[in-house]
């Protein structure tokens, strides 16, 4: 019998059981399923800093690549660092399929310093009252997204803990996904 890692770099729906896996102090983060930005704000009593590390047109990375099954070649990748007083405690990694970012979605899409949440969770936006599916993930240093992470945020330790959850924007997808830095814990999630 072989034994199962603890969600080794692997995402899991949320659903299925694993959050349980995860340990308790991240479990309030990673279960929440409303704007991760209303949650934070709430929790430090300010405004969160969004500092944009890149938005550009990309290729996806295999895991993403896997989650789109192959379909999506062309998207745009925008990676923000959420920050209190220029602490990070949220680095956000969101794939945008071209398509996505089209039509009467590319002037809501240009976000500048505005967190994609504020668009996300606009109630006159979201058509959709069911909810997304999410899943979380123990990255480890072979992560894609936790070697980004340390590229921007010197001196992590593994694992870090993160979601992923698919959007729909007036019905076209968005992947989040949300990777929890050390300094969030500093914050209750209640």
């Amino acid at each position: 019998m072989t034994h199962r890692n603890r969600l080794r770099s692997s995402w899991n729906r949320v659903g299925s059981g694993e959050i349980h896996r995860a340990p308790r102090k991240w479990q309030p983060w990673l279960s929440d399923i409303g704007s991760l930005t209303q949650k934070i704000e709430k929790a430090i009593g300010q405004k969160l800093q969004v500092q944009v590390l890149r938005d550009c047109s990309q290729t996806l990375n295999s895991d993403e690549s896997r989650y789109f099954h192959f379909k999506i070649r062309r998207c745009r990748v925008r990676e923000v660092l959420l920050c209190v007083n220029n602490i990070p405690l949220v680095m956000a990694h969101s794939v945008i399929p071209t398509l996505s970012s089209s039509g009467s979605n590319h002037a809501v899409l240009r976000l500048g310093t505005k967190p994609l949440g504020a668009v996300l969770f606009a109630k006159t936006r979201m058509n959709s009252k069911a909810k997304p599916p999410r899943d979380i993930a123990r990255l480890d240093k072979g992560s894609a997204l936790w070697k980004k992470c340390s590229k921007n945020y010197p001196g992590l330790s593994s694992p870090l803990w993160a979601r992923r959850t698919l959007y729909r924007l007036k019905g076209h997808p968005i992947l989040v996904n949300e990777i929890f830095l050390p300094a969030l814990l500093s914050y209750s999630a209640s």
